[in-house]
């Protein structure tokens, strides 16, 4: 199953719609342009880390936003909530995984020249999207398989891209 599906069944398109207040399909689209890139600064920040981390990368970078708190998965439960998503934590993971705000700001240009969304819509949506992303990955993570049978976070993020792939 590819991220852009889960999110749709977690519930989380459904709350970045109505916390965006836009419709579900403006969400989706959003989300599944702004997806790829996520993922691919993911990628990248976790084999630029080193150490052992036993989420395979998912732990420092949620240990990097929680302050080491160790509850990543609450991340998604911050999105899927009624309350307004604060936000910091997303743009803290978008800090660490893209390097700057000028980089996330690029990538919301970018997607927007492509699909013709509003460019300040989808700068809202990145640190939503982050939480969630890093929020699934950190819970499944923590509750399934030990990051070392399945791959670690580059299993992950490869089974991610390749869903994003065959949309």
């Amino acid at each position: 199953m590819s991220l852009a599906q889960i999110l749709q069944q977690t519930g989380v398109i459904d709350s970045m719609a109505r916390e965006l207040n836009i419709d579900e399909q403006t969400a989706r689209a959003g989300a599944g342009a702004l997806l790829p890139a996520i993922v691919a600064g993911m990628g990248r920040s976790s084999t630029s880390g080193g150490g052992s981390d036993p989420l395979g990368g998912l732990g420092g970078l949620a240990g990097a936003v929680l302050g080491g708190s160790g509850g990543g998965g609450g991340l998604l439960d911050m999105v899927l909530g009624q309350q307004p998503t604060p936000t910091q934590p997303g743009n803290d993971i978008l800090g660490n995984i893209f390097g700057s705000k000028d980089v996330s700001r690029s990538v919301a240009g970018e997607v927007a020249a492509v699909t013709g969304l509003d460019e300040g819509l989808l700068k809202r949506m990145l640190p939503i999207l982050a939480m969630a992303v890093v929020g699934y990955m950190t819970r499944q993570a923590s509750e399934g398989a030990p990051a070392s049978q399945s791959g670690g976070l580059g299993g992950i993020l490869g089974s991610i891209v390749g869903g994003l792939a065959r949309r």
